[in-house]
Parts: C-alpha cells; sequence; structure tokens
C-alpha cells in the first residue's frame, strides 16, 4: 500500500479547521454572554416567569333599600394541579399524597385530573372552598409536591336567602359548551359563571374584570425577585340593586309557607317586582360545597322539583281568573249586554254530559255579568263564552293580555303558556274544536294554561287601563367603589291596548265585586285596604284537590298609582286542599298596607287558628 505523501498538509488543513471553529464559538459565547448579556439574562427571566390570574371579586347584590347586600363575597382557597409539571408516572402517586394531605376525596381529585390529560401544561382545579388549614399543610410539604399549587378566591355567600334563591340563583365554573358561546366576550376557561336567576342575567356586569400577577420562580417553582411592579389588580363587578322589597319578600314566603306554589307582587304603574316566590326552593350555598355533586344530585332528582322556580317556569289552568279576560271580551264586543241574566240552575246538559256548577244546588239563579264575576258562575261565562263571545274573540282577548307570550322579565327560562285555538288542536292533536272545548276555556279550564307572572300583568293591565309595563327585577346598578348610581332602569311598556278606560273601570269595579259582596268577600274584605281581583279553583280530575288561586290590587281606588301593588298567588293541587290562595293574600295586602309582618298581620285578620298548617308540607 502507498502511504500518503502529503499527510502533514493535511493535518494542518484540518488542525486550522479546529482552531477557526473554536475562535467562532468563542467569539459567540463572548457576544451573548458579555456584549449581549442583559438582552439573554431578560429572556431568560421571561423563560422563568410564570403568570397567574387574580380573580376578580363579583359584584354585590342588594335589595331596593340596599341596607346590607342579598349576596356578598368571601374569602376562600382552591387547589390546582398542573399536571405536565408532575414527573412521568408520578401523577397517582402525587394525587394520592394530595388527597392525604389536604383531606381532599382521591376520587374527586381522579375524576378532575382522567390520564388523557396528564400532558397538559394548564393548571387544573381540583378542590374549591378549601380550608386555610389544609393550604397550610399543603404549603409545608411544596417541596415534594411538583405542580401542585392554590390561589385564593373569592366565594360566593347567599347567607340564608330562602325564597329569594329562585331570584337569585347560583355560579359555577365555565362550561365547555358555554365557553364556546362566550370566547369572544372575553370569557375563559377556570371562569366562574352565573347558572340561574340575577347571577347569569347580568353575568357580565356582576362578573368583573380578572387582573394578573407575573412572577419570577426557580426551577421547583418557587418566587425568587421583586414582582411588585407586574401586577395589575382585578376590577370588582359592578353592585346591582334590585326591586324586590326584603321586608315584602319574606311576607309572601311566610304567608304560602311551605305549600308548593308561587308568589307575585308587583307595582303595576312600573313593573316593578316587589317580591316573588316559589316553594319549595333550594340553597344556593351548596354549590360552593365540598359535597356539591351529591346534594346537587339530590335536588334534581328530588319529584318536587326545587330548582324550578314556578313563577315563571311552570304554568297551570287559569281557572276562574281567566274571567278577567271573559268580562273583558264581553264588554268591548257587548257580546251579551252586561245587565241582561243568565238563569244558573246548578248544572246544564250539553253535549251529551251534564256540566255543574261550583254551586251545584240551588244554583245562582238568574245573574247579569256583574253578579256573574263575584259568584265566579261557571253556567254564566259557559253560555256566554259559548254562544255570544266564541273562541276567535276570546283569544284575541287573552292575547290582548299577553296570555300565551313570555312577559320578557329579567330572568333566564320563562315559559310562554298556551292560549289553545281550533288550529292548536287540530295541528297538534289531530282533532277539530268543539263546542264543548269552548265551555271549558270560558272558564280557564281545557288546554289553557298560565304563568303566575302572566297573571299579575293581567292584573296590571286592568289596573293601568290597558298598559302593562314589562316585570323587572333590575332597578340601579352601582359603582362597587363609590357606590354611585351608573344606571337606572326605567319602565318599559310590553303592551298597550286600543280598549277603552271605560271598559277596564267597569272591570275593576267588578273584580272589587267578588270581594265586597262575592267568592272571596270573607278573606279579603279587610279593613286596611279595599282589594279588587278574582279568585279561581282549577279542577285537577281528583276528588279532592284543586289548584288555588288569587290575582288582585289594592288600593281599589286612589290618587296615587304609585301605592297600588299587584298580587298573583297559586297554590298547587298537591298540596291538602284549604283554599289558601285567597288566605295568603289578604295576608300579603295587609302586611303591605298595615306595615305590618306576618305574624301581624295574621293576628289583625283574625286567622291564628289557621297558624298551624304554616310549617306542614303537605
Amino acid at each position: 500500500m502507498e502511504e500518503d505523501p502529503k499527510p502533514e498538509k493535511r493535518i494542518r488543513i484540518l488542525q486550522i479547521i479546529f482552531i477557526l471553529i473554536f475562535v467562532a464559538y468563542t467569539s459567540r459565547l463572548f457576544a451573548m454572554q458579555i456584549l449581549s448579556g442583559d438582552v439573554y439574562r431578560t429572556r431568560a427571566q421571561d423563560i422563568a416567569r410564570r403568570t397567574s390570574v387574580i380573580p376578580a371579586q363579583r359584584g354585590e347584590i342588594f335589595d331596593r333599600n340596599v341596607s346590607q347586600p342579598i349576596v356578598l363575597n368571601t374569602d376562600s382557597f382552591v387547589v390546582n394541579i398542573t399536571p405536565a409539571d408532575v414527573p412521568k408516572g408520578e401523577i397517582p402517586h402525587l394525587i394520592s399524597r394530595v388527597a392525604e394531605i389536604a383531606n381532599i376525596k382521591r376520587q374527586q381529585i381522579e375524576e378532575k385530573i382522567p390520564p388523557q390529560s396528564y400532558t397538559l401544561y394548564q393548571p387544573i382545579e381540583i378542590a374549591v372552598n378549601v380550608p386555610f388549614a389544609a393550604i397550610a399543610a399543603l404549603a409545608e410539604h411544596r417541596d415534594v409536591l411538583p405542580g401542585v399549587s392554590w390561589q385564593s378566591r373569592p366565594m360566593r355567600n347567599y347567607g340564608n336567602v330562602q325564597s329569594l334563591s329562585h331570584i337569585i340563583g347560583y355560579v359555577g365554573n365555565i362550561t365547555r359548551d358555554e365557553l364556546t358561546m362566550l370566547y369572544n366576550r372575553g370569557y375563559q376557561q377556570g371562569d366562574m359563571i352565573g347558572k340561574a336567576g340575577i347571577e347569569r342575567q347580568y353575568d357580565e356586569l356582576l362578573k368583573g374584570k380578572e387582573g394578573s400577577e407575573t412572577r419570577t420562580v426557580d426551577v421547583r417553582g418557587r418566587r425568587v425577585g421583586d414582582t411588585k411592579n407586574l401586577r395589575t389588580p382585578p376590577e370588582m363587578g359592578k353592585n346591582l340593586v334590585l326591586s324586590i322589597d326584603s321586608n315584602i319578600q319574606l311576607l309572601a314566603e311566610k304567608a304560602l309557607g311551605e305549600r308548593m306554589g308561587a308568589v307575585v307582587v308587583t307595582r303595576p304603574v312600573n313593573g316593578e317586582i316587589l317580591a316573588m316566590v316559589s316553594y319549595p326552593w333550594y340553597d344556593p350555598n351548596i354549590f360552593n360545597s365540598a359535597e356539591f355533586g351529591a346534594e346537587y344530585q339530590a335536588l334534581v332528582s328530588d319529584p318536587n322539583k326545587p330548582l324550578l322556580n314556578r313563577a315563571i317556569q311552570s304554568n297551570y289552568p287559569p281557572a276562574s281568573t281567566f274571567k278577567i279576560v271573559m268580562t273583558t271580551g264581553i264588554l268591548v264586543e257587548n257580546a251579551f249586554p252586561q245587565s241582561q241574566t243568565v238563569n244558573c240552575p246548578g248544572e246544564i246538559t250539553y253535549g251529551g254530559r251534564t256540566w255543574h256548577c261550583h254551586n251545584r244546588y240551588p244554583g245562582h239563579g238568574r245573574l247579569n255579568l256583574q253578579r256573574a264575576m263575584a259568584q265566579s258562575c261557571d253556567i254564566y261565562f259557559w253560555q256566554v263564552g259559548r254562544d255570544n263571545l266564541g273562541i276567535e274573540r276570546i283569544n284575541f282577548y287573552s292575547r290582548e293580555y299577553g296570555l300565551g307570550e313570555v312577559t320578557g322579565i329579567d330572568l333566564p327560562g320563562e315559559i310562554a303558556g298556551l292560549t289553545p285555538s281550533p288550529q292548536w288542536k287540530e295541528r297538534r292533536l289531530h282533532e277539530r274544536w268543539s263546542a264543548g272545548d269552548t265551555m271549558n276555556v270560558s272558564i280557564g279550564q281545557g288546554d289553557t294554561l298560565v304563568t303566575p307572572i302572566q297573571m299579575v300583568n293581567m292584573v296590571s293591565m286592568a289596573v293601568n287601563d290597558g298598559v302593562i309595563y314589562q316585570p323587572h327585577l333590575l332597578k340601579e346598578v352601582r359603582d362597587p367603589t363609590s357606590g354611585a348610581v351608573e344606571e337606572i332602569i326605567t319602565p318599559r311598556v310590553l303592551r298597550k291596548s286600543d280598549i277603552t278606560p271605560e271598559v277596564f273601570e267597569t272591570v275593576r269595579n267588578n273584580m272589587r265585586s267578588v270581594i265586597s259582596e262575592g267568592t272571596a268577600r270573607f278573606p279579603l274584605d279587610i279593613r286596611s285596604v279595599e282589594i279588587a281581583g278574582k279568585t279561581g279553583t282549577g279542577e285537577m280530575g281528583l276528588q279532592d284537590r284543586w289548584h288555588s288561586w288569587f290575582a288582585g290590587f289594592a288600593p281599589y281606588k286612589t290618587d296615587n298609582p304609585e301605592e297600588q301593588v299587584a298580587v298573583s298567588v297559586f297554590v298547587d293541587a298537591v298540596n291538602k286542599w284549604e283554599w289558601w290562595a285567597v288566605y295568603a293574600s289578604a295576608i300579603i295586602f295587609q302586611g303591605i298596607f298595615a306595615n305590618q309582618t306576618y305574624e301581624e298581620a295574621v293576628t289583625s285578620l283574625g286567622l291564628q287558628y289557621l297558624m298551624p298548617v304554616q310549617g306542614r308540607r303537605e
């Protein structure tokens, strides 16, 4: 084999190449460390910086008197785990240690951090409302708990809101579906969001603006350096003042008692809701509880449906309260002279069946429109509705009063009810409309369905000579720091009828006769104020159970419309029959106009003998 003739030359070339590489690297290191050292040190610090969110406190919620908040915030802690910060294969062991140290159920953590999330760099919230003692225990073991962090978070405190729960609602973590819809409006993963009631309706006003804190940490996540200038403070959400009067709310709550049903009290002159009660209610504080899952399931599976706001989310046959609509239609159409009488023998035969008035024997005798309303005579309205007014005009005046449509109250989940028509029956049931259907509708039975909020609107139209203001709960928006009023909610006309004031005056007079000489004379003819309204007893096909209704207003006559209130009370047929809606209404009117508590109103009305039933749930 021949030797390379020029080995020294090749070696020298390699030496030169190595020297050049060394000089290049040395120059580059000199430039990076000396000439551009500040730049790269800053970049290194950036890499070691972590930015965390500082949750904003939600705005507080007050009643109209603004004496103390109904809903406020309390300090609490949440614990997070960032799975990607945990060494591979160590997450199950970490979960066990965190569960033991912080007294958090292992199953709860495992549900929050399934195996498919082990590579996430995003902190996952594993527990809320964690006691300070548990946080202190975690801090003691921080060096052996990689990926575990915690932060202070304001927690909603609903106190003892009881019947206000359906109005206030509650908050919870934003879901994936909610985030999809709300991402473009500034919402992010991990946000607390209103889930029901005012919390949901006005979430964007209440939620405030989150702050942030950027801190420099070492490889173990411990804070180093000064970060005073890297903190953006959060901004608290707006405070809301509701139209609710807590005294009237408590009065209505106690007047309804533990009876499944609803109460709505409004100001007809502007649509403000003074009280809204739905029973049974629930405790919104359970959504902050460590046992949230089990307690929520208990609420969902409860056959009495405590999460349902019966004032706006349940509908029922209006029964004889519907005779307010019938009276209006008869007067406007002059369908049957109001002075002309109809004989009520207690029952009539039509369509091969016998129709019984509530006064079966001997019947009411001969009645005109005013007395038929006062005595709630079914036979009068059956005959006039069937033979003189007709279903099309009945439906027209039902819609005129806003029945079959949502009121637009500022709460989520309102339903519209139903005003049945021949077209509806043919489309839905594939059956032809009959005169018997018209008779049923004429007394608020059959397929007609209304909500308690619609009933109070119906009364408001009669009070306001044909105007209904949209019912609303929000009264003012205030700055959380100064308390300055930023917005006052102005009344909005929901419906305005062309019916003449003279017709509504006659309707009001007939509603007054129900109390002065009719079916509600004993319980509602009270000294403190003159009441006008209409009772209703809804049939459910049961021998001893009926829905109980009252819809009315007071004072009957006044020079100051601001003092008038409209009341709608509904008691479900599942309760033991005691015709309670009228008694509850009497207590509410007495309490409002005599400035009395529930107990004082009951004593003034001489209803003490009914007190034992207040704590009974049927």
